[in-house]
This record gives structure tokens, sequence and C-alpha cells, in this order.
């Protein structure tokens, strides 16, 4: 094995409490599908040595074909691990800075280069740090949130398609048909100022809560309720490699991956924990 810029599988993280699945805590895994030449999409994982800033996730999806879809991808996690863990303030305070520091790397890089000119990538974040989360979001990587047997999808797209639903002109139904679903109209990277959404407050984490992030490659291709129904059925290894095992045999036409946390660490098991990366791995 050999450790990848390009991330292709997962590696499991750290102990959980819970007795039925003791297997995994977090798992990342991302996959280039069955389609594509090249991966675009990035991943992190972070336990951050200060307890203070707790457990990190971070998925992006690059645009800009080839190289620099890869790059902008890359440089948004990298970044965001990096400066989420060093900036001051609370963790919101702490991810704004990351995500605001992320484009203005990503930017750079596109205007002085000329073959990575354009290129931008989604990036959705989730911290977790004691029973409180936090996230930030740009693009139609999403968040979601499994509790109680229900489902919710904690992120907005910022797509085209979206703004027409929040503006009744398309239902929700046929948003997930439209053939121009995936314009974005926010990514990171694409121009100087970064226009974000991101939670000022943090959200109250139960014990059992599972959250989800994902790239469209595995949204696109299954939907809430199966996503739900794999999360509350097997641990995190086990319903990452799942989910996307699904996307690619509805066709896996983009790059996929899938981040699945249950059970957010207590402060004093994620300080204990360190940095992890995925490897590249035999299927």
């Amino acid at each position: 094995m050999k450790w990848l810029s390009k991330w292709r599988m997962s590696r499991v993280v750290g102990p959980t409490k819970h007795a039925d699945f003791p297997r995994a805590l977090v798992c990342l895994q991302t996959d280039m599908g069955c389609v594509r030449s090249n991966n675009e999409d990035s991943g992190r994982v972070v336990f951050a040595d200060d307890g203070a800033r707790g457990l990190l996730v971070v998925v992006a999806d690059g645009i800009g074909g080839h190289v620099a879809g890869e790059v902008a991808s890359r440089t948004a996690v990298e970044s965001i691990a990096e400066e989420y863990t060093k900036a001051k303030g609370s963790p919101g305070e702490a991810l704004e800075y990351a995500f605001h520091r992320a484009n203005e790397k990503i930017w750079k890089l596109s205007t002085e280069n000329r073959g990575m000119s354009g290129m931008g990538t989604t990036s959705t974040a989730l911290a977790l740090v004691g029973q409180q989360a936090w996230a930030a979001h740009v693009g139609d990587s999403r968040l979601y949130m499994v509790r109680d047997d229900a489902i919710y999808q904690l992120s907005e797209d910022h797509t085209a398609i979206m703004e027409l639903v929040r503006h009744g002109v398309l239902s929700p139904e046929e948003a997930k048909r439209h053939e121009d679903r995936n314009v974005l109209t926010r990514a990171m990277g694409t121009k100087k100022e970064l226009l974000l959404t991101l939670w000022r407050k943090p959200m109250n984490v139960r014990q059992g809560d599972t959250f989800v992030l994902c790239s469209d490659g595995l949204h696109d291709r299954v939907d809430d309720k199966e996503i739900k129904a794999v999360v509350c059925g097997a641990p995190p290894d086990q319903a990452c490699r799942k989910l996307v095992q699904m996307a690619k045999e509805r066709g896996g036409f983009d790059n996929i991956t899938v981040a699945v946390v249950f059970e957010p660490l207590a402060n004093s098991m994620a300080s204990t924990l360190k940095e992890t990366r995925a490897i590249e791995v035999e299927p």
C-alpha cells in the first residue's frame, strides 16, 4: 500500500462505545466510480489534538476537469483541516475562517495557473465537539443526519434548480429528475469572495445520532430513504462500502464519496486520537 493524494478507498478510524457496532466510529470512503478516468473528489477526517476542536469531517467535489478539479478539492480539504485546527474562537468561527482561507488558496491557484483557470470545488464540513455539532457548506455535496429512524438533510444544495424549488417554480420531486440539477450557483475558489452557508450556533447531538456527508455521486444515485436504511443497519465502515457499491451498481457515472459518523466522540476520546488519511486498498 502507498499513500495517495487522490484517495480511492477508505480507512476506518477510532473505536465506538456502542456494543452493536464495535468496529468503527467514523469512516470515509471515496471511489472513482464506473465512468470517470480520475477522481476529483477528496475527503478528510481529523481528530484534533486540542480537545476544543474535537472531530472534523470534510468532503469536497472538484470542478474544472481532470487535474484542476482534483487540485481544487484536495486543496479545500487539506486547507480546511489545517486552518480549522489552529484557528481561534468557537468551532463555528474556526470553520468560517478555514473555509475563507481555503477559498483564497484555490482562487490564487486558479488565477496564477492557466491550466487551472475556472476551477473550484464543493465543500461540506462537520465539526463535532462533545455533544455539539457545527457545519459549513458550499455547493451540492450534502450533510444528512439520521435520528430516531428518520433522515434529515441538514445542508441545502446551492444549485440553479434548487433556486427554482425555493421560488415554487419546481417541486422537489421534479428537481430530482431535472437534467440541470447539478448546475452550481456557488462553489469554493471560483470567486475571490466566498458566499458560505454556516451554522452560527451549534446543534445539540444525541446519543445514537448518525451523520452522513457525501458528494453528488452518491445522492444522485441513492435516495435519502435508502441512505437511512443502510446507515441504520450497519456500522460506519460497512455502511460506506454498501452505499458506494449501490451507487456503482446504478451506473456510477460520477466520483462517489461518503463519510459516516456514528456517536460523536467525547472530548476526552478525541484528544487521544490523531489525524488519519485514506489509503489505497484492493477492492
